[in-house]
């Protein structure tokens, strides 16, 4: 796949079949909308084109409104990557952007840089300034520039009920299951890791601090999950914590995996987490010698579930 990083950079003489959004997730829904590109590839030749946003359009529109996002726009690019696309443009997205009138967004983004000869669009999507123009000016624009409109019925976006928001809900609450279910994926987390306090080594349960860089990604809920760890491009299981630790006096949330059978120094190390399910909430333990028997727990409950999976 190439990635191009402004439309302007992105220049085509052949035709392409066009899909757009911000995509936070690739959730199932999203998911149905690039193989439904890709199978109109097979039809009619058209190189596939995705046009995605960068900061998400809330964080430009609405200045006091913070929104998490599931995807760091890396994370996006990968998981984007693995349908196949042809090309895939990050168009940042600003003010200057968001007061191009719907039209002007057609021809010079979509005629004139894409070459479009299809876009394939949710029937309630809205663009243009103030997003004023929906999918019947939309079809009008396709008469008039010459590209075909296939609009994503309400009853196939029923069919698959998925939403971002929802997914969000769901971490917001610790439901990491119900979030998988809606991906299509684990909920995943990736930073470096970092020295903490090293409590968890005088415990018996020496766990990695991970430090996220990208302020607007969302962490789940505090609470203990099971996860799949991947360090040092190896593949593991561990459990973690979000959280302060409370029963140690901790005061600053903190995110820290204890990886199953594993004894690497990995400081300064990139880390990625997928949450597969949660264990408990975080709880104030009366003694240091009752977190230990709660972790011993987690640690068999952990591995029991992971028993299941295989």
């Amino acid at each position: 796949m190439n990635v191009f990083h402004s439309a302007q950079s992105f220049k085509s003489s052949q035709k392409t079949i066009v899909t757009l959004g911000t995509f936070d997730g690739m959730h199932i829904g999203h998911q149905a909308i690039l193989n439904k590109l890709k199978l109109q590839k097979k039809a009619n030749g058209y190189q596939t084109l995705v046009l995605t946003f960068f900061p998400h359009p809330r964080m430009v529109l609405k200045t006091d409104h913070q929104i998490s996002l599931l995807n760091t726009i890396e994370e996006r690019i990968k998981l984007i990557d693995h349908f196949g696309i042809d090309y895939l443009v990050v168009q940042e997205f600003t003010q200057d952007f968001a007061n191009l009138s719907a039209e002007e967004f057609v021809k010079t983004i979509l005629v004139d840089q894409f070459n479009i000869g299809k876009i394939i669009i949710g029937y309630d999507h809205r663009f243009g300034k103030n997003r004023s123009a929906n999918i019947h000016d939309l079809i009008e624009f396709g008469k008039k520039y010459h590209f075909d409109v296939e609009q994503i019925s309400a009853e196939e976006l029923n069919d698959v009920s998925i939403s971002s928001t929802k997914i969000r809900n769901a971490l917001k609450v610790g439901d990491v299951a119900l979030a998988k279910n809606y991906l299509g994926y684990p909920y995943m987390l990736s930073g470096k890791v970092v020295s903490g306090k090293q409590l968890g080594r005088t415990i018996g349960y020496p766990t990695a601090n991970i430090q996220i860089a990208e302020d607007y990604k969302l962490i789940p809920a505090i609470g203990v999950y099971v996860v799949g760890v991947t360090v040092k491009g190896k593949d593991y299981f561990g459990m973690l914590s979000i959280g302060t630790n409370p029963t140690v006096g901790g005061i600053e949330k903190t995110i820290e995996v204890y990886i199953f059978d594993f004894n690497d120094m990995i400081y300064e190390e990139e880390i990625t987490v997928r949450f597969l399910t949660k264990i408990r909430e975080e709880i104030h333990f009366s003694s240091v010698d009752v977190l230990i028997e709660a972790l011993k727990n987690d640690e068999i409950f952990s591995r029991n579930f992971l028993s299941t999976m295989e």
